[in-house]
């Protein structure tokens, strides 16, 4: 997996969510491709994210614990997985640590 993305286009302006606990940046690809990359900040509550379209987000450093849609069940994710969320759907995150991610928009 590169560690890089090469010829892309960036959005200047951050995505600021939570006060400052999740910043991100998009991102455009040469192919069209659209992707988030961004740092999710230690909270004491979960943060709730609403999705429009499917998304996988790929965690690259940090650990967080995740909630998909409406079941109960929370898995761990961390640097090197990824997890998929529905379009029209929510997942809620939560880490101790910066957690730094890509949302890949499928």
């Amino acid at each position: 997996m590169s560690e890089q993305f090469d010829f892309i286009s960036i959005k200047k302006k951050a995505n600021v969510h939570f006060n400052g606990a999740s910043i991100s940046h998009a991102i455009v690809l040469k192919d069209g491709t659209k992707k988030t990359l961004g740092v999710i900040l230690p909270s004491e509550e979960p943060l709730t994210f609403k999705t429009h379209l499917a998304e996988r987000m790929e965690i690259i450093s940090g650990e967080c614990s995740v909630q998909i849609g409406h079941v109960p069940d929370i898995k761990i994710f961390k640097s090197g997985e990824s997890f998929q969320i529905p379009a029209h759907s929510q997942f809620k995150i939560h880490t101790s640590e910066v957690v730094d991610y890509i949302c890949h928009f499928e």
